[in-house]
């Protein structure tokens, strides 16, 4: 086995427990298995599938669940550019390859040397993590019933957990961290005043401020500096 294999194997095994995870949560929350299995099967996004389930068991409107999922899963249209070498070249092959542009398939791939060895490990790991994630899902709904109240356990912070682990690495710059602390400030103050899932919506409003404190182009460039 290669070592982008040995490396995407650890990784879709350690997504696979995240996945029984989202079926306990899920299962609490009153989803029934086929429920479960489709909605891991089609949205295959842990973060926004967490998301849509945490914003349902906190008595959220489908609307804002549907709208929390929809606004972690963007971030996915900007790997498309990252992936694009390991993709096929054929329109049917690129809308079955799309369901498998996530996190870890773009992290894999971008991390390989040569096109086909992207593509390689794109496949590899998209297929085998869908598997494992599916799979995942239904242990979990299964398990559900025999391990209680998921909240004993601790399982209620997987998605605060997942969410933070997604945010950190883009915490980078001054802007960014900017409309971080803008946006939780919105969320904190819409809480007390609108249903679930909703202040998690708002919070997104928080990058306008940022790009009115920190605005980009080439007027705000210094003198002889070209912008990367």
């Amino acid at each position: 086995m290669t070592p982008h294999r040995r490396q995407a194997t650890v990784l879709v095994a350690a997504v696979g427990v995240v996945g029984v995870t989202f079926g306990v949560l899920a299962d609490a929350a009153g989803l029934s298995i086929p429920k479960i299995v489709v909605m891991s099967a089609l949205v295959f996004t842990g973060a926004s599938q967490f998301a849509a389930v945490g914003v349902v068991s906190g008595g959220g409107t489908p609307f804002a669940a549907f709208g929390s999922a929809m606004l972690l899963a963007a971030r996915n249209a900007l790997y498309g550019p990252v992936v694009n070498r390991a993709l096929p070249n054929s329109t049917s092959g690129r809308v079955v390859a799309a369901q498998f542009v996530i996190d870890e398939t773009t992290a894999m791939s971008a991390a390989q040397p040569d096109d086909r060895m992207a593509a390689d490990a794109f496949w590899f790991t998209g297929i085998w993590l869908w598997c494992l994630w599916v799979l995942g899902s239904v242990a979990g709904a299964v398990l559900g019933s025999f391990i209680g109240d998921p909240n004993a356990w601790g399982l209620d912070t997987a998605f605060p957990a997942s969410f933070v682990a997604l945010i950190s690495p883009h915490l980078r710059t001054s802007p960014a961290r900017f409309a971080a602390v803008m946006g939780a400030a919105i969320a904190v103050v819409a809480i007390p005043f609108t249903p679930a899932g909703v202040p998690l919506l708002l919070a997104a409003l928080g990058v306008v401020p940022a790009v009115w404190r920190h605005p980009r182009g080439p007027s705000h460039q210094a003198p002889g500096t070209v912008e990367s």
